[in-house]
């Protein structure tokens, strides 16, 4: 016979008191109700000797929230999602929340199973990397008005919170960087992708190599070539003929397996080939020389989502309003652009 599972009523009884205190205790609200530091311990010290776990379908139905969020980002393996993963989860805690992330491996039909995988766990709000062409889907949860940010991308048709970053900017900066080192045939390796960040990491790199009336060198990248795939067209890329002196990798995955097809093709950084990344890695910390690179404020970004996103999760339906957000990345200089003249 299944043992009787331990309910909060079960505790209360042992202890002469009421359901209700043990619950505000456990919900960190005992000095607001004002219950004695003696009575919240004797009531912790039941609970754990117990082994009391509370029943989240039950409390979810009580108070009309799971405290869980969901997470869909476009790789967890990707050092930058990893990372922003890792923050989401730090924030989320200290708020008395739980995090669920999934992969949309950049499918439209993966993301859509993860959102209504989400859905029916009645997760609480929704951060999502979109996928190219998901629109549709994303446009469902606003009209559902379900609790949403987007981050990394958005769609600039739909009506809803995001909070990315000023990509335009960071392509600019790296490539007036390369300028000032002295560069002068900057080529660019993205993705093909009409995803807003890296439309706009493009422009970035157009704008800097316009002004600098220098010519554009770039190469587009299938987000679905198998590594070897990439790295040979990128070695043909940079030992064409009238080939590249300098190179801007759009993504921090493209700028590792760039600095393979370099390695392959025995070219000196930075004397036969400046490189750039977008976004860091251990590794380009690592790498020697060390790769320069466009870095991305994580932290910040998290902090930023989650703040957005439990603001809107307590705020009454009437009174919701969009926020947006764009911040600024940075360059950080390190060994593979040539000294200034």
């Amino acid at each position: 016979m299944k043992p009787k599972r331990l309910a909060l009523s079960d505790i209360a009884r042992q202890l002469n008191i009421s359901t209700t205190t043990i619950s505000f205790i456990m919900n960190g609200k005992a000095e607001e109700k004002r219950i004695s530091p003696e009575l919240k311990e004797k009531v912790l010290k039941k609970i754990k000797e117990l082994g009391y776990v509370p029943n989240q379908l039950a409390k979810s139905l009580r108070t009309g929230k799971t405290n869980i969020i969901g997470l869909i980002v476009e790789d967890i393996s990707n050092s930058f999602f990893a990372r922003v993963a890792h923050m989401i989860e730090e924030e989320v805690n200290k708020r008395g929340y739980k995090i669920i992330y999934c992969s949309s491996e950049n499918s439209v039909e993966k993301m859509t199973e993860v959102i209504n995988m989400f859905r029916e766990s009645q997760v609480d709000g929704f951060i999502i990397t979109p996928t190219e062409g998901a629109e549709t889907e994303v446009n469902k949860l606003i009209k559902d008005r379900a609790h949403l940010i987007l981050f990394d991308r958005y769609f600039p048709g739909l009506d809803t919170n995001y909070v990315v970053l000023d990509n335009s900017y960071g392509s600019y900066i790296g490539v007036k960087h390369l300028v000032e080192r002295g560069y002068k045939k900057i080529g660019f390796v993205t993705i093909d992708s009409d995803q807003s960040q890296m439309i706009d990491r493009y422009n970035g790199y157009a704008k800097a190599i316009k002004e600098a009336g220098l010519k554009p060198y770039v190469k587009r990248i299938s987000f679905f070539d198998e590594p070897n795939a990439a790295i040979r067209k990128m070695e043909t890329f940079l030992n064409k003929k009238d080939k590249p002196d300098a190179v801007f990798f759009a993504t921090n995955y493209l700028g590792i397996y760039g600095l393979e097809a370099i390695t392959n093709l025995q070219l000196k950084i930075p004397d036969d080939i400046g490189v750039i990344t977008f976004d860091d890695h251990d590794l380009f910390r690592l790498f020697r020389p060390s790769i320069t690179v466009i870095a991305q404020p994580i932290a910040e970004m998290s902090k930023a989502m989650i703040n957005i996103l439990l603001d809107e999760i307590a705020t009454p339906a009437n009174a919701l309003k969009t926020r947006h957000m764009v911040l600024r990345p940075s360059l950080v200089v390190r060994n593979s652009t040539k000294q200034p003249c």
